[in-house]
């Protein structure tokens, strides 16, 4: 298997930093190293690698364009809870090519996972590295919330299925009575006959 490369920060603090922040701040047209340190305040060499993180886990487009899931983030608890685990399975994905559950790993567990991915030694600083930045992404995450692109295709598919219910219903039932009519010229036996199936099958 090819090795991967994961995204990380070296002052992994900072991812964390940066999402409390985006929270309140409004949505920029670009997500630059100017605004990630004038509008919030994320000064210094250390906070720089933050803007290619968040390209990587999908939160901006290549150009610095704000995406869905970083507008999504900056939703409701729920919404936030399942960008932050969508932004987990884009960035790290061949961890979960590996182990879908990566998210609940306990730390050496994890570890021994991205060296499997990475090829990087045991006490390589970058696998630390990489773990903690997952961690520090995976601590905003609910994993059982669905993100809005999922959503709507299940949103989809619940029409569907209630279109097919509704189809189902729609057909209805036909009933075939047949009747064996008595050998008589009498009407009023006729009359009988048939003011009872009004009365008790076709109302």
């Amino acid at each position: 298997m090819a090795q991967a490369k994961l995204p990380y920060v070296t002052a992994y603090g900072n991812i964390k930093k940066t999402l409390d922040k985006i929270q309140a701040a409004s949505t920029p047209e670009r997500f630059t190293h100017d605004f990630h340190a004038t509008k919030l305040g994320m000064t210094g060499g250390s906070a720089r690698p933050v803007v290619p993180f968040f390209k990587r886990i999908g939160f901006i487009g290549s150009d610095g364009t704000p995406t869905d899931l970083y507008k999504q983030f900056r939703g409701t608890d729920a919404q936030r809870g399942a960008a932050a685990a969508e932004g987990l399975r884009r960035g790290y994905r061949p961890l979960y090519e590996i182990n879908e559950y990566a998210h609940e790993l306990d730390e050496p567990a994890l570890k021994a996972l991205i060296v499997q991915v990475t090829g990087e030694e045991k006490k390589s600083n970058t696998v630390n590295l990489i773990a903690k930045s997952f961690q520090a992404l995976n601590s905003f995450a609910n994993h059982d919330a669905v993100a809005e692109d999922d959503a709507a295709d299940e949103d989809d598919e619940g029409r569907g299925d209630e279109q097919t219910r509704l189809g189902k219903t729609a057909l209805g039932l036909n009933y075939t009575i047949n009747l064996q009519l008595p050998a008589t010229s009498d009407i009023g036996v006729f009359n009988a006959i048939f003011k009872s199936l009004r009365e008790h099958l076709l109302a």
